[in-house]
């Protein structure tokens, strides 16, 4: 399997590039439509058709290049099966495996930052969290449905009980971190470590995070798949 991580500077928006190095078809999760030309320069010097790109939920800081790729590249676009987009060629549930020649991944629903919040669990190895999990942290839950004690349940039921040495690849990191492990976020991650459900409530209700700045843009275009409509973004920047 081939994979790269790649990253948008304007939204600390980790985007991961996975092929299949024989059928030379490749997935893009949480591409970022600032990116797009970057992501279909690098497809086309690794020789990659792309086949999906995949969300792990409705983001608020960026819009997905998932539209743009698309129409581009005639490949599918995958959200989760909750998720408020009528966009969407596929749904995917929790469980499900979505297969691409040598390339097996698992959906894990892990609601809590959103309400439709899916990571992916990637060849067994290594998983993509989303916004559920960063590596010494985790996604906000304080808008778009989101809920302390449901993200609580989700880390700590469904992707603290894999394995230790389970590769963990974020959604965002604002620390310039690429990489950690379930065994270290497990042990070091301030968020969760010694800390009870009710307690991580607490926490996270006290949290005094700014509105991310897309927010008004970023979240209906991302219920259409990226698909940008002019007259409503002139309408939320004026």
């Amino acid at each position: 399997m081939l994979f790269r991580q790649l990253f948008d500077r304007e939204s600390s928006t980790y985007t991961y590039l996975l092929a299949d190095q024989q059928t030379q078809t490749a997935i893009l999760v949480d591409p970022v439509l600032e990116q797009v030309e970057r992501d279909l320069k690098l497809l086309t010097e690794l020789g990659l058709s792309l086949r999906y790109c995949l969300e792990t939920h409705i983001h608020a800081d960026h819009i997905t290049g998932t539209a743009k790729l698309r129409e581009m590249t005639d490949c599918l676009g995958i959200v989760p099966d909750k998720a408020q987009a009528s966009c969407a060629d596929r749904y995917i549930r929790d469980g499900e495996i979505l297969q691409l020649a040598s390339i097996t991944i698992q959906a894990i629903a892990t609601p809590g930052h959103t309400d439709s919040h899916m990571a992916y669990l990637v060849n067994q190895d290594r998983v993509l969290t989303g916004d559920a999990l960063f590596i010494r942290g985790c996604g906000r839950t304080d808008f778009q449905s989101g809920d302390a004690g449901t993200l609580f349940d989700s880390v700590t039921q469904k992707l603290f009980t894999l394995s230790d040495e389970t590769l963990v690849y974020p959604g965002h990191d604002y620390r310039g971190q690429t990489v950690s492990t379930i065994g270290e976020e497990k042990r070091w991650n301030p968020r969760f470590t010694g800390k009870n459900r009710q307690q991580f409530i607490e926490l996270m209700d006290h949290l005094i995070l700014p509105t991310p700045q897309k927010i008004m843009e970023a979240v209906p275009a991302n219920e259409r798949c990226g698909n940008v409509n002019t007259s409503v973004l002139s309408e939320n920047k004026g």
